[in-house]
């Protein structure tokens, strides 16, 4: 089996993990518990790619809107489509992250990292200042990287875990139940 193939028959860890998260935003108004690092702010904004089907017979569905109005969205995961991308908000420590994430390949899109007195330099600078302003961009890339990989490991935690069907059904209920009331 070739990487590709590979890829594509794995894509459904990457939905469902989006789906999880969304989930898990939800459950608590927004703030998730990282281990060990306390609460963390992610809201779903904005758009959404959801899927369904296999090659020729794919079908696409695009939600945008306020937060609130993702209705499309929710209906889609009750009607079977797989949530395939998402636009996220992160706070952590009033450092303000945002991004699309894709399921299949959890790649990064139009990331938007915290503004810092850093990202404020001109063109005037000394060198040391610019790179000083580089190196902290990259931190902050690494930081979000290092968000979303506690993200995908608490997910893949209860994934695995022998209370993974409980936490299917609540998740289940919370489709059908925010399909019908939003």
């Amino acid at each position: 089996m070739d990487l590709v193939d590979l890829i594509t028959e794995k894509r459904f860890i990457g939905q469902e993990f989006l789906t999880w998260l969304w989930w898990k935003s939800e459950e608590r108004g927004g703030s998730v518990e990282l281990e060990g690092q306390g609460d963390i702010v992610v809201v779903f904004e904005k758009h959404m790619l959801l899927e369904y089907g296999e090659a020729d017979y794919n079908e696409r569905l695009v939600c945008s809107g306020l937060q609130t109005e993702l209705k499309e969205a929710r209906t889609g995961l009750r009607t079977g489509k797989k949530l395939e991308q998402a636009r996220i908000q992160i706070i952590k420590n009033e450092m303000e992250y945002n991004l699309t994430l894709g399921a299949t390949s959890f790649e990064f899109r139009n990331v938007k990292l915290p503004k810092t007195e850093g990202a404020d330099a001109s063109a005037d600078s000394a060198d040391a200042e610019m790179e000083g302003a580089v190196l902290e961009r990259i931190y902050l890339f690494e930081e979000l990287v290092k968000i979303v990989n506690d993200l995908l490991l608490m997910f893949v935690e209860a994934r695995t875990s022998e209370t993974w069907s409980e936490e299917l059904a609540r998740i289940r209920t919370w489709v059908h139940k925010s399909a019908d009331n939003v």
